[in-house]
């Protein structure tokens, strides 16, 4: 049987640990050629020898993807070592959970820059390798898959700077997403639910990700539960772009956010009373 990634070479950051670091294993299965990218340096190359340990090839680029260089030389060492890139994973995350009234400079800075600028930096440096050979006259096949989060989508109150941060990816995918069509290049968002040492991190929810007792159990919570879906929508020959997906041990749902809801509309310039009588009744 065919590999799905047979032949693409894949770039995915925080892939030193947890999701990343699944989803790097099973793209370097599924028959891609992979560059590790990770913060700490001895994690993305324990995950590249692993790979290569498999039978598949892989190299570990560390570095902040957040930073400038980092992602000019995340999409360089691709083409470099294996030739081209045909895939981006953006999958470097931090928490630093608290409630606003506790929520520093320092922690909104942190967590806004990591997730934000470091889906837009790596993506950024990727679109112009595909932009280039759109203009040569080669159609890239390019793909990018975010990670975002229900606490973006959805309201998860004690992470305002998170929160924010992947409500910002989930735009960044669809705004992407309608500006590289014209170079065939697709981009897609999953919202992993999975143990991770974020979700680990946050009390309220260790309990409940924890790995099943038994062992023969379906562990609904394993990070490697999301990655045959980031593989699918990284494949030469998926046809969605602009989605965002929850991915959550055998469940995935598509995300219908941001559409147009009820309105309300009169002739003239609106009063504020007017508003007030009738704006609530859009709500019930």
């Amino acid at each position: 049987m065919p590999r799905a990634l047979e032949g693409r070479v894949a770039a995915i950051t925080g892939a030193g640990r947890g999701l990343g670091r699944e989803h790097a294993l099973f793209f370097g299965l599924e028959g891609a050629r992979v560059v590790v990218n990770d913060l700490d340096a001895g994690e993305a190359e324990a995950v590249a020898a692993e790979i290569n340990g498999a039978g598949g090839d892989a190299v570990a680029l560390p570095g902040d993807a957040a930073d400038w260089e980092t992602g000019r030389r995340l999409v360089a060492t691709a083409v470099e070592v294996f030739g081209d890139l045909h895939v981006l994973v953006n999958n470097a995350g931090i928490v630093r959970d608290r409630f606003l009234v506790n929520l520093s400079e320092q922690d909104w800075d942190e967590v806004v820059r990591v997730h934000l600028k470091g889906t837009f930096v790596p993506t950024r440096w990727a679109a112009n390798h595909w932009r280039a050979q759109a203009a040569a006259g080669s159609r890239p096949r390019g793909a990018v898959v975010n990670t975002t989060s229900t606490s973006g989508l959805g309201v998860n109150p004690g992470q305002a700077n998170y929160g924010t941060a992947k409500a910002g990816v989930a735009a960044f995918t669809r705004s992407a997403a309608a500006e590289l069509a014209r170079y065939g290049v697709r981009v897609n968002a999953v919202a992993p639910l999975a143990r991770t040492r974020l979700t680990e991190s946050v009390p309220a929810l260790a309990a409940a990700v924890a790995a099943p007792a038994d062992p023969g159990a379906f562990d609904e919570w394993h990070p490697a539960n999301v990655s045959p879906l980031v593989v699918y929508l990284a494949m030469e020959d998926c046809p969605l772009t602009g989605e965002v997906f929850l991915a959550h041990g055998g469940r995935v749902q598509r995300y219908e956010g941001w559409s147009e809801g009820p309105w309300i509309s009169r002739p003239a310039r609106w009063t504020v009373a007017g508003l007030a009588a009738a704006l609530p009744r859009l709500t019930r």
